[in-house]
Protein backbone atom coordinates (compact mmCIF):
# COMPACT_ATOMS: atom_id res chain seq x y z
CA UNK A 1 0.00 0.00 0.00
CA UNK A 2 1.06 3.36 -0.61
CA UNK A 3 -0.15 6.30 1.27
CA UNK A 4 0.36 10.37 -0.23
CA UNK A 5 1.17 12.95 2.36
CA UNK A 6 0.35 16.80 1.72
CA UNK A 7 1.52 19.60 4.10
CA UNK A 8 4.64 18.61 5.95
CA UNK A 9 4.72 21.72 8.62
CA UNK A 10 5.23 21.73 11.76
CA UNK A 11 3.10 18.77 12.63
CA UNK A 12 3.08 16.83 9.21
CA UNK A 13 6.93 16.66 8.69
CA UNK A 14 7.40 14.12 11.89
CA UNK A 15 3.66 12.70 11.08
CA UNK A 16 4.72 11.52 7.97
CA UNK A 17 8.36 10.50 9.08
CA UNK A 18 6.51 8.36 11.58
CA UNK A 19 4.89 6.35 8.67
CA UNK A 20 7.58 5.68 6.93
CA UNK A 21 9.15 4.56 9.97
CA UNK A 22 6.73 1.81 10.11
CA UNK A 23 7.53 0.88 6.85
CA UNK A 24 4.72 2.36 4.32
CA UNK A 25 6.33 4.13 1.02
CA UNK A 26 4.78 7.31 1.08
CA UNK A 27 4.71 10.25 -1.95
CA UNK A 28 4.88 13.56 -0.25
CA UNK A 29 3.70 17.08 -1.13
CA UNK A 30 3.80 20.65 0.35
CA UNK A 31 4.98 24.16 -1.00
CA UNK A 32 7.77 24.22 1.16
CA UNK A 33 10.68 22.38 -1.05
CA UNK A 34 13.22 22.71 1.67
CA UNK A 35 9.96 19.98 4.20
CA UNK A 36 9.73 17.94 0.82
CA UNK A 37 13.55 17.52 0.31
CA UNK A 38 13.68 16.87 4.30
CA UNK A 39 11.10 14.14 4.15
CA UNK A 40 12.55 12.47 0.36
CA UNK A 41 15.72 11.88 2.70
CA UNK A 42 14.04 10.09 4.74
CA UNK A 43 12.39 7.89 2.37
CA UNK A 44 9.74 9.49 0.45
CA UNK A 45 8.50 9.94 -2.98
CA UNK A 46 8.10 13.68 -4.46
CA UNK A 47 4.76 14.23 -5.59
CA UNK A 48 4.89 17.38 -8.09
CA UNK A 49 0.92 18.42 -7.04
CA UNK A 50 -1.78 17.20 -4.77
CA UNK A 51 -3.40 15.54 -7.99
CA UNK A 52 0.41 14.07 -8.49
CA UNK A 53 0.25 12.35 -4.97
CA UNK A 54 -3.59 11.20 -5.57
CA UNK A 55 -2.95 9.97 -8.89
CA UNK A 56 0.14 7.56 -7.41
CA UNK A 57 -1.28 6.37 -4.06
CA UNK A 58 -4.32 4.54 -2.24
CA UNK A 59 -4.75 6.68 0.27
CA UNK A 60 -3.88 10.42 0.60
CA UNK A 61 -3.42 12.17 4.22
CA UNK A 62 -3.68 15.79 4.35
CA UNK A 63 -2.12 18.41 7.25
CA UNK A 64 -3.09 21.38 6.80
CA UNK A 65 -3.41 25.07 7.96
CA UNK A 66 -6.86 25.94 7.73
CA UNK A 67 -10.29 25.47 6.10
CA UNK A 68 -9.24 27.15 2.91
CA UNK A 69 -6.12 25.36 2.18
CA UNK A 70 -7.68 22.15 2.77
CA UNK A 71 -10.47 23.23 -0.54
CA UNK A 72 -7.90 23.72 -2.81
CA UNK A 73 -5.47 21.11 -2.24
CA UNK A 74 -8.27 18.56 -2.50
CA UNK A 75 -10.95 20.46 -4.98
CA UNK A 76 -8.92 22.98 -6.19
CA UNK A 77 -7.08 23.28 -9.57
CA UNK A 78 -4.85 20.42 -9.67
CA UNK A 79 -5.99 18.99 -6.43
CA UNK A 80 -6.76 15.82 -4.78
CA UNK A 81 -10.10 15.15 -6.40
CA UNK A 82 -8.17 15.62 -9.87
CA UNK A 83 -6.36 12.50 -9.64
CA UNK A 84 -7.36 10.08 -7.09
CA UNK A 85 -9.36 7.32 -8.27
CA UNK A 86 -12.95 5.62 -7.35
CA UNK A 87 -12.71 3.47 -4.35
CA UNK A 88 -9.58 5.02 -2.91
CA UNK A 89 -9.51 7.10 0.55
CA UNK A 90 -8.83 10.45 1.92
CA UNK A 91 -8.25 11.42 5.10
CA UNK A 92 -7.81 15.16 6.26
CA UNK A 93 -6.01 15.25 9.29
CA UNK A 94 -6.25 19.06 9.49
CA UNK A 95 -8.07 21.23 12.05
CA UNK A 96 -10.71 22.52 10.35
CA UNK A 97 -14.97 23.98 10.54
CA UNK A 98 -17.07 20.94 10.41
CA UNK A 99 -19.48 22.51 7.66
CA UNK A 100 -15.95 22.29 5.43
CA UNK A 101 -15.11 18.74 6.01
CA UNK A 102 -18.88 17.96 5.18
CA UNK A 103 -18.66 19.88 1.61
CA UNK A 104 -15.10 18.18 0.82
CA UNK A 105 -16.90 14.64 1.92
CA UNK A 106 -19.49 15.43 -0.53
CA UNK A 107 -17.41 16.22 -3.03
CA UNK A 108 -15.57 13.62 -3.11
CA UNK A 109 -18.25 10.83 -2.40
CA UNK A 110 -19.94 12.52 -6.00
CA UNK A 111 -16.21 10.73 -7.22
CA UNK A 112 -16.67 7.76 -4.92
CA UNK A 113 -13.71 8.27 -3.14
CA UNK A 114 -14.06 8.23 0.67
CA UNK A 115 -13.64 10.77 2.83
CA UNK A 116 -12.44 10.87 6.75
CA UNK A 117 -12.05 13.94 8.52
CA UNK A 118 -9.59 13.16 11.44
CA UNK A 119 -8.02 16.29 13.47
CA UNK A 120 -4.91 15.57 15.81
CA UNK A 121 -4.32 16.73 19.58
CA UNK A 122 -0.99 16.87 21.46
CA UNK A 123 1.08 19.26 19.31
CA UNK A 124 4.50 19.26 18.34
CA UNK A 125 5.47 17.08 20.94
CA UNK A 126 3.13 14.56 20.69
CA UNK A 127 3.58 14.44 16.38
CA UNK A 128 7.02 13.68 16.71
CA UNK A 129 7.07 10.91 19.39
CA UNK A 130 3.93 9.27 17.63
CA UNK A 131 1.32 9.90 20.70
CA UNK A 132 -1.38 12.30 18.88
CA UNK A 133 -4.73 11.60 19.98
CA UNK A 134 -6.57 11.43 16.98
CA UNK A 135 -10.83 12.32 16.59
CA UNK A 136 -12.06 10.53 13.39
CA UNK A 137 -15.69 11.21 11.72
CA UNK A 138 -16.59 9.15 8.75
CA UNK A 139 -17.75 5.53 8.02
CA UNK A 140 -16.99 2.95 10.55
CA UNK A 141 -15.96 0.60 7.43
CA UNK A 142 -13.72 3.44 5.84
CA UNK A 143 -12.36 4.47 9.90
CA UNK A 144 -11.71 0.55 10.19
CA UNK A 145 -9.65 0.45 6.98
CA UNK A 146 -6.97 3.63 8.14
CA UNK A 147 -7.17 2.44 11.86
CA UNK A 148 -3.98 1.04 11.49
CA UNK A 149 -2.21 3.63 9.94
CA UNK A 150 -3.18 6.02 12.14
CA UNK A 151 -2.38 4.51 15.00
CA UNK A 152 0.95 5.02 13.69
CA UNK A 153 0.71 8.60 13.88
CA UNK A 154 -1.26 8.63 17.49
CA UNK A 155 -1.79 6.67 20.73
CA UNK A 156 -5.91 6.31 20.11
CA UNK A 157 -7.90 6.92 17.27
CA UNK A 158 -11.53 7.45 18.05
CA UNK A 159 -14.35 7.35 15.75
CA UNK A 160 -16.57 10.14 17.04
CA UNK A 161 -19.42 9.89 14.71
CA UNK A 162 -19.89 10.87 10.63
CA UNK A 163 -17.88 13.68 8.25
CA UNK A 164 -17.49 16.43 10.39
CA UNK A 165 -17.72 15.24 13.88
CA UNK A 166 -13.45 14.62 13.93
CA UNK A 167 -13.59 18.66 14.08
CA UNK A 168 -16.36 19.06 16.24
CA UNK A 169 -14.60 16.88 18.87
CA UNK A 170 -11.42 19.01 17.93
CA UNK A 171 -13.03 22.38 18.68
CA UNK A 172 -14.30 20.84 22.25
CA UNK A 173 -10.92 19.83 22.75
CA UNK A 174 -9.52 23.55 21.81
CA UNK A 175 -12.10 25.33 23.87
CA UNK A 176 -11.07 22.87 26.97
CA UNK A 177 -6.77 23.22 26.21
CA UNK A 178 -7.53 26.85 26.07
CA UNK A 179 -9.50 27.38 28.98
CA UNK A 180 -6.64 25.41 31.16
CA UNK A 181 -4.28 27.18 30.22
CA UNK A 182 -5.83 30.61 30.56
CA UNK A 183 -6.94 29.07 34.19
CA UNK A 184 -3.43 27.71 34.57
CA UNK A 185 -1.62 31.81 33.84
CA UNK A 186 -4.53 33.51 36.04
CA UNK A 187 -2.97 30.65 39.05
CA UNK A 188 0.81 31.07 38.59
CA UNK A 189 0.23 34.85 38.28
CA UNK A 190 -1.84 35.34 40.98
CA UNK A 191 0.75 32.48 43.14
CA UNK A 192 3.62 34.78 41.69
CA UNK A 193 2.09 38.39 42.75
CA UNK A 194 1.52 36.81 46.59
CA UNK A 195 5.10 36.17 46.87
CA UNK A 196 4.47 31.99 46.42
CA UNK A 197 6.96 30.53 43.97
CA UNK A 198 4.81 29.03 41.10
CA UNK A 199 7.39 25.77 40.52
CA UNK A 200 5.84 24.75 44.13
CA UNK A 201 2.02 25.37 42.95
CA UNK A 202 2.88 23.42 40.12
CA UNK A 203 4.46 20.72 42.18
CA UNK A 204 1.54 20.51 45.29
CA UNK A 205 -1.31 20.76 42.79
CA UNK A 206 -0.39 18.31 40.06
CA UNK A 207 -1.84 15.27 41.80
CA UNK A 208 -4.81 16.95 42.43
CA UNK A 209 -8.34 17.65 40.70
CA UNK A 210 -6.32 20.48 39.07
CA UNK A 211 -3.75 18.22 37.88
CA UNK A 212 -3.71 18.04 33.58
CA UNK A 213 -2.19 17.33 30.53
CA UNK A 214 -2.39 21.13 29.80
CA UNK A 215 -0.57 21.72 33.43
CA UNK A 216 2.07 19.10 32.88
CA UNK A 217 3.20 19.96 29.25
CA UNK A 218 2.99 23.95 29.86
CA UNK A 219 3.88 24.40 32.93
CA UNK A 220 7.59 23.89 33.02
CA UNK A 221 7.49 26.31 29.71
CA UNK A 222 6.27 29.38 31.18
CA UNK A 223 8.41 28.60 34.56
CA UNK A 224 11.45 28.98 32.35
CA UNK A 225 9.38 31.77 29.94
CA UNK A 226 10.06 29.20 26.75
CA UNK A 227 7.41 29.92 24.45
CA UNK A 228 8.72 28.21 21.39
CA UNK A 229 5.62 27.21 19.41
CA UNK A 230 5.00 23.71 19.71
CA UNK A 231 1.41 25.20 18.88
CA UNK A 232 1.40 29.08 17.84
CA UNK A 233 -1.44 31.55 18.86
CA UNK A 234 -2.17 32.09 15.59
CA UNK A 235 -3.18 28.57 14.81
CA UNK A 236 -4.83 28.64 18.16
CA UNK A 237 -6.92 31.41 17.34
CA UNK A 238 -8.00 30.00 14.00
CA UNK A 239 -9.36 27.02 16.05
CA UNK A 240 -11.21 28.94 18.36
CA UNK A 241 -12.34 31.31 15.74
CA UNK A 242 -14.19 27.58 13.79
CA UNK A 243 -15.53 26.90 17.39
CA UNK A 244 -17.45 30.24 17.36
CA UNK A 245 -18.76 30.34 14.07
CA UNK A 246 -19.71 26.64 14.46
CA UNK A 247 -21.52 27.06 18.17
CA UNK A 248 -22.99 30.30 16.65
CA UNK A 249 -24.25 28.77 13.32
CA UNK A 250 -26.00 26.03 15.60
CA UNK A 251 -27.32 28.29 18.49
CA UNK A 252 -24.66 27.56 21.29
CA UNK A 253 -23.36 30.51 23.79
CA UNK A 254 -19.56 30.09 23.90
CA UNK A 255 -18.77 33.00 26.57
CA UNK A 256 -15.69 31.92 27.99
CA UNK A 257 -14.28 31.01 24.67
CA UNK A 258 -15.15 34.03 23.68
CA UNK A 259 -12.88 36.15 25.73
CA UNK A 260 -9.81 33.17 25.94
CA UNK A 261 -10.11 34.46 21.90
CA UNK A 262 -9.70 38.27 22.77
CA UNK A 263 -6.55 37.27 25.08
CA UNK A 264 -5.21 35.43 22.16
CA UNK A 265 -5.70 38.12 20.08
CA UNK A 266 -4.48 41.01 22.07
CA UNK A 267 -1.12 38.86 22.29
CA UNK A 268 -1.62 38.95 18.14
CA UNK A 269 -1.56 42.12 18.41
CA UNK A 270 1.40 42.68 20.23
CA UNK A 271 3.55 40.70 17.70
CA UNK A 272 3.17 37.07 19.18
CA UNK A 273 1.05 35.55 16.83
CA UNK A 274 3.88 32.35 16.56
CA UNK A 275 4.85 31.79 20.21
CA UNK A 276 3.09 29.09 22.00
CA UNK A 277 -0.01 29.68 23.05
CA UNK A 278 1.22 28.92 26.46
CA UNK A 279 2.48 32.59 26.01
CA UNK A 280 -0.95 33.93 27.09
CA UNK A 281 0.62 34.37 30.64
CA UNK A 282 2.18 37.84 29.31
CA UNK A 283 -0.99 39.32 29.06
CA UNK A 284 -2.02 38.10 32.48
CA UNK A 285 1.91 38.90 33.62
CA UNK A 286 1.94 42.31 32.09
CA UNK A 287 -1.98 43.28 34.08
CA UNK A 288 -0.01 42.50 37.66
CA UNK A 289 3.21 43.66 36.90
CA UNK A 290 4.73 40.27 37.43
CA UNK A 291 6.57 37.89 35.72
CA UNK A 292 6.22 34.03 36.69
CA UNK A 293 9.53 32.35 36.77
CA UNK A 294 10.18 29.23 39.03
CA UNK A 295 12.46 30.32 41.57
Amino acid sequence: MKLGFIGLGIMGKPMSKNLLKAGYKLVVYDIVQEAVKEVVAAGAEAGSSPKDVASKTDIVITMLPNSPHVKTVILGKDGVIEGIQKGKIVVDMSSIAPAVSQEVGKALAEKGVEFLDAPVSGGEPKAIDGTLAIMVGGKEEVFNKVKDILLKMGSSAVLCGDIGAGNVTKLANQIIVALNIAAMSEAYVLATKAGVDPAKVFDAIKGGLAGSTVLNAKSPMVLEGNYKPGFRIELHIKDLQNALDTAHDIGVPIPLTSVVMEIFQAMKVEGKAKEDHCGIIQFYEKLAGVKVRKK
